[in-house]
């Protein structure tokens, strides 16, 4: 292990991290808050501590291998989320650090799982903090240093493996940099649109701005107690719902579209499974509680939103489907496993893994019935190299696993199985709300510490999608190379 690389690269994160802090203090500054200390201190200690880190490192291209990006990526991660809290607890918003760690981590991961049981009495710059993490986290803080940090072409590529989402990471261009910086160029483009559309709206700039960045990294944190739905704007609802669609797309596909090959982007298989899956479960849903509403347009626009921020894992709500019928909560709750698509800022297991499943149950049963049959794994027309089907299959299994371990850690608290069950899925899936207490109009404050730490870990897991996390327990990862 190249502990001096690992080290340079968490000292340059809390470098970043307290610059892309800046834009609260100057709201802080506009709003004339108290908070603006609340900021002030994390940025110090993050900018001392970043640069003793670096200093004290002397990295070396030449021996940083996988295991060191991974580590890498999971220890910036949790520094990051653990400086990130720092300006909720020091402004007293939180009743505990536990609290401020869970909202924070639930920023970064894009998760949307919120403590707080009425965010409206928020001052301005918390609320754009807790947004503005959403966005950092969407497409990756590591990806972001990549993008404005030069490094060796062998360490970046790693890393961007390691906080990437999906079963398979590839560069747009021969440069990983220049791909870095591709992607977030897109992403900020997007987010610049949203931004204008929602203006055009009839939405307030503050408003306009920290709903795009919660839809952009598809979090969720709201800035009303009743989240989108307390604009009561069909045309919001609309344009949050179709934006919340677009950035659960693999990024790539817009690469594609951009420079002219919009006949590939649209043949991609992970892009059709995942628009039909859309599709039927808003009509199914639309159709299940149009008994509910007074028209099946109203149904429609209901199920359109939900299905779209759901799936999306982004956690906005404008109904409350915990009192939808059984039906529709489970297509919900399958939604929720099932994720966006990979190379997007969704979570979830993501489309291109269940595509991999399920084209690898298929060859399984075929080999099974004839023996001799030559069988493999392809998605767009290529064939998925065997160690990239064994890759997704332990981490179905991973997946699996740590969920009915979280579940039984849970279950120690007084809650049902129900809401045990789904605060879990919300918060490994990175999705938000849950079911019952922990539903669209409930929160996750009533846990106990160890539990919020349980689902704190469980974020993170998400996110960076397991083996990054498994990696830090893993003795073997720790040795020298």
């Amino acid at each position: 292990m190249n502990l001096s690389n690992i080290s340079n690269i968490i000292g340059r994160v809390l470098l970043v991290c307290a610059i892309l802090m800046l834009p609260c203090v100057i709201v802080a500054l506009i709003y004339k808050e108290d908070a603006l200390i609340s900021f002030l201190i994390p940025i110090s200690l993050m900018v001392i501590t970043g640069l003793m880190l670096i200093k004290i490192s002397k990295p070396d291209s030449r021996f940083f291998f996988a295991k060191d990006g991974l580590i890498a990526v999971a220890l910036s991660w949790i520094v990051l989320s653990i400086f990130g809290a720092l300006p909720l607890y020091i402004s007293g918003t939180t009743a505990s650090y536990v609290d401020a760690l869970f909202e924070t981590v639930s920023g970064f991961t894009t998760t949307g799982a919120t403590i707080y049981t009425n965010v409206e009495i928020l001052p301005k710059s918390i609320l754009f903090w807790r947004s503005f993490t959403h966005w950092i986290g969407g497409m990756g803080v590591l990806v972001f240093l990549l993008a404005v940090l030069p490094k060796t072409e062998m360490s970046m590529m790693h890393i961007l493996k390691a906080e990437s989402p999906g079963p398979k990471v590839g560069k747009l261009v021969s440069k990983t940099r220049s791909s870095a910086r591709i992607l977030y160029g897109i992403y900020m483009t997007m987010t610049v649109i949203l931004i204008v559309l929602l203006l055009l709206g009839g939405m307030p700039l503050f408003d306009s701005v920290v709903n795009a960045f919660a839809t952009a990294g598809t979090g969720g944190f709201g800035i009303l107690n009743t989240s989108i739905a307390g604009y009561n704007s069909l045309y919001c609802e609309i344009v949050i719902g179709v934006f919340m669609l677009l950035f659960g797309i693999n990024f790539n596909l817009f690469y594609l579209v951009i420079i002219g090959q919009f006949g590939r982007a649209l043949k991609s298989e992970e892009l059709r499974t995942y628009l039909a899956i859309i599709i039927s479960a808003i009509l199914l849903i639309a159709w299940d509680i149009s008994s509910i509403y007074e028209s099946f347009g109203e149904s429609l626009r209901y199920s359109f939103f939900q299905v779209s921020s759901i799936i999306t894992t982004t956690g906005f709500a404008t109904a409350d489907f915990n009192l939808w019928p059984s039906f529709s909560k489970i297509i919900l709750l399958l939604l929720m496993f099932i994720g966006s698509c990979a190379g997007s800022t969704g979570g979830g297991i993501k489309i291109a893994r269940i595509v991999i499943i399920a084209k690898n149950v298929k060859n399984t049963l075929k080999k099974v019935i004839s023996p001799r049959a030559v069988t493999s794994v392809s998605l767009d027309s290529e064939i998925v190299d065997e160690k990239t089907v064994k890759t997704v299959s332990t981490y179905l299994c991973a997946y699996v696993f740590i969920i009915c371990v979280s579940t039984l850690a849970l279950s120690l608290d007084r809650y049902n199985g129900v809401t045990s069950f789904s605060a879990v899925m919300a918060c490994f899936n990175n999705i938000g709300p849950g079911l019952n207490e922990v539903g669209p109009v409930g929160n996750f404050s009533g846990f106990s510490p160890f539990s919020k730490i349980v689902l704190i870990f469980d974020m993170l897991f998400g996110r960076l999608e397991i083996f990054p996390m498994m990696t830090l327990f893993s003795l073997s990862a720790w040795k020298k190379n």
